[in-house]
This record gives C-alpha cells, structure tokens and sequence, in this order.
C-alpha cells in the first residue's frame, strides 16, 4: 500500500500516512486531531548499477551529426 506524506497547516508537523490510491486524495487528519492538511509532493530515488564500469571511455560521436527531430536531420529548406 502507498504511503503518502502530509503537513498539518494549523501545527506545522509532517506525517505519512498509509492509503489506497484511490483514497489518495482524501482528506488527512493530522496526529493531533488537525483537519487543515496538505498533501506533499514526495520524490522517488531509484538506484542501480550502470551496465558500463565508472571508468570506461565515453562512446565517440557519430559522423554526419543530425540527432533527429526534422531540421536536426536536415529535412528543413
């Protein structure tokens, strides 16, 4: 289940709360009793490994330039 992180407007504390998506924009109420909540905007870090070690040469550009869209293949004029 999603967890979503919210901040209480009247006493300024930030708390999560577990929910269903579908309930994800319902109102919180705060710890402390509080109806005037936010929902925060909360990030996703995701983490990996390259598939190329740190340490290996960057791939050499390609001859001839272009990089698609219409005027960077040379269609244009």
């Amino acid at each position: 289940m999603p967890r979503y992180e919210y901040r209480c407007r009247t006493c300024g504390d930030t708390f999560e709360l577990s929910r269903p998506m579908a309930e994800s924009s319902a109102p919180a109420t705060c710890p402390s009793g509080h109806d005037d909540t936010v929902k925060l905007l909360s990030t996703v870090a995701v983490g990996g490994t390259a598939s190329t070690p740190a340490s290996a040469p960057a791939p050499a550009p390609r001859a001839g330039g272009g990089g698609g869209g219409c005027c960077g293949g040379g269609c244009c004029g």
